[in-house]
This record gives C-alpha cells, sequence and structure tokens, in this order.
C-alpha cells in the first residue's frame, strides 16, 4: 500500500488561500492531477471559499467527472444556507464539508447561532458532508465548543498566520485537543502546517497526528502539549508508524495545506511514504 491508512485524506487541499493564494483557475486542475495521481489516497477534498463558488462551478463544468468540495464560507453566518445551496445546484461540483470561521464575542452565543444555520443548510450532521466550526482561541472558545459537541458538529483550529501571534503555543493546541475528546468532537486543522516535523515558530503535521494519538490513549494536556514540542523527525516518524490509524483517524479528521507537494517530499524523506516510481537499487 503506498499511502498508509494513517495518511488517508489526511491534507484538504487549500491551494487558493495564502499564503498560496493560488488561482482558481490554476487550483482546481492541480487538484484534478492530485487526485489522480498516485498519492491521490493522500488527498482529500479542495476548500473553495463561498465567495467564489460561482467560479468555481464555471471550471467544475469542464471537468470530466465531479469536483469534490469543501466550503470554507467567507460570507458570514447568513450566507452558510447559500452556499450549500449553490452546490447542490451543481452537478458537476460534490460538497465534502462545510467550515465555519466563529468570529466576535460572545462565542457561546455566536456559536449557537452557526449551528442553527448548519442545521437549516445540511439538516444536522452528516459523515459525508461534515462540517466544522472554526473556534478561535478566545475567552469561551470553550462554551463554544460545548454548543458544537450538542449539535453533533466538528470543530477546527486555525494553528498559523501571517504574524506569530498566529500560532497557537503547545499548550493551546494541546487544550483544544484534549477539550475535543473530552466532548466527543472530531477536528481539524488548518493554517501553519506546511511541515512535517515542529520547527521553532510553526507547528508539524506529524507532531498533531502523535498529540493525537497521545490523547486518544488517555494521555493529559501536558503529554499531549510534549507530542507537540517534539522537533526529532526520526522519533516522529517512528512513533507515527506504530499510531493506531483508525481510532486516531476517527477524531483528527484531516488538516488544511496549500501545498500538497511539500509534506508528500517529507513524508517520502522519512520513510513513511513509499513513492512507486523510485524503484530501490
Amino acid at each position: 500500500m503506498t499511502i498508509p491508512p494513517i495518511f488517508g485524506r489526511l491534507i484538504d487541499d487549500a491551494a487558493v488561500f495564502p499564503p498560496g493564494d493560488l488561482p482558481l483557475a490554476d487550483a482546481v486542475p492541480a487538484h484534478v492531477a492530485h487526485r489522480s495521481a498516485w498519492y491521490s489516497a493522500l488527498v482529500g477534498p479542495l476548500l473553495c471559499p463561498a465567495s467564489s463558488l460561482e467560479s468555481l462551478a464555471s471550471l467544475a463544468r469542464t471537468l470530466p467527472s465531479p469536483l469534490e468540495v469543501a466550503v470554507v464560507v467567507d460570507t458570514g453566518t447568513a450566507g452558510v444556507l447559500a452556499a450549500v445551496d449553490t452546490v447542490a445546484q451543481e452537478s458537476h461540483v460534490v460538497l465534502r464539508g462545510v467550515e465555519v470561521p466563529l468570529r466576535g464575542s460572545p462565542l457561546g452565543e455566536n456559536a449557537r447561532r452557526t449551528v442553527a444555520a448548519l442545521d437549516a443548510a445540511l439538516g444536522g450532521p452528516d459523515d459525508d458532508e461534515p462540517a466544522y466550526v472554526e473556534v478561535p482561541r478566545e475567552p469561551g472558545w470553550e462554551q463554544a465548543l460545548d454548543v458544537v459537541a450538542d449539535a453533533g458538529y466538528r470543530a477546527k483550529l486555525r494553528t498559523g498566520g501571517a504574524s506569530p501571534d498566529a500560532v497557537p503555543s503547545d499548550d493551546a493546541v494541546a487544550a483544544f485537543i484534549v477539550g475535543c475528546l473530552d466532548r466527543g468532537i472530531p477536528f481539524k486543522f488548518t493554517a501553519g502546517l506546511h511541515h512535517a516535523v515542529r520547527r521553532p515558530s510553526e507547528h508539524g503535521f506529524l507532531n498533531m497526528l502523535v498529540a493525537a494519538g497521545t490523547a486518544v490513549g488517555g494521555g493529559a494536556a501536558a503529554d499531549v502539549a510534549a507530542a507537540l514540542a517534539l522537533d526529532d523527525g526520526a522519533r516522529l516518524a517512528a512513533t507515527v508508524a506504530e499510531l493506531p490509524a483508525v481510532s486516531v483517524r476517527r477524531w483528527f479528521a484531516s488538516y488544511g495545506s496549500c501545498s500538497i507537494a511539500e509534506p508528500l517530499a517529507e513524508l517520502i524523506a522519512l520513510g513513511l511514504v513509499a513513492d512507486p516510481g523510485k524503484v530501490a537499487r
């Protein structure tokens, strides 16, 4: 098996988002190429802003098969229903997720409005069309997670951004992971996970897998934070290779990356994925 189960559809294609900012006209054929490549099992849906759905639909109509898309609602809570309806009306686009960021305070009240909008648009939680509520690292985030859990939806955490302040601490990420598991909420990450192994100013996606595995195994928040701090690639790779794929990926659903090639190359370099085009001599 070329792509081990622990990495199955791990990376959502966020090519059109910063820092990649690939034009949609280029991102769509690039995504189609990823989905037909030998590593296709690694790649999840194309992430598309709700404000760009009409342009996406026009491009999708030129493709030989429907395009799987997860919509990032950048048009406010009121735009959730319109975004889902737009995709539903397009036979060449298949909805594979909805992601809605919480903005403003109090977060708990905003979360209630958001899950109500998701209920109206989707008719309730659906594993085929998973909905994520992006919870910011602000006062009230735990109350927001309570609302998301009660509604049966999923949670999303932003793990990077344009400034160093946008990178959450190990303790903050650990608190999010443990908070989700305590409430039975699957989760995903976005932004900043450009490399497999953590660096001084950014988290590593292998660290996230090990942290999730630590929490699933009953580890405390301090243990999860310690996993996030590991910077030994060989040690991380060995640990990831031993993770129980089904139980870990049940909770850690995916992460968004503006690059597919970069994380793939690092997985190959660490010996976790085998490139069938490279024949051992």
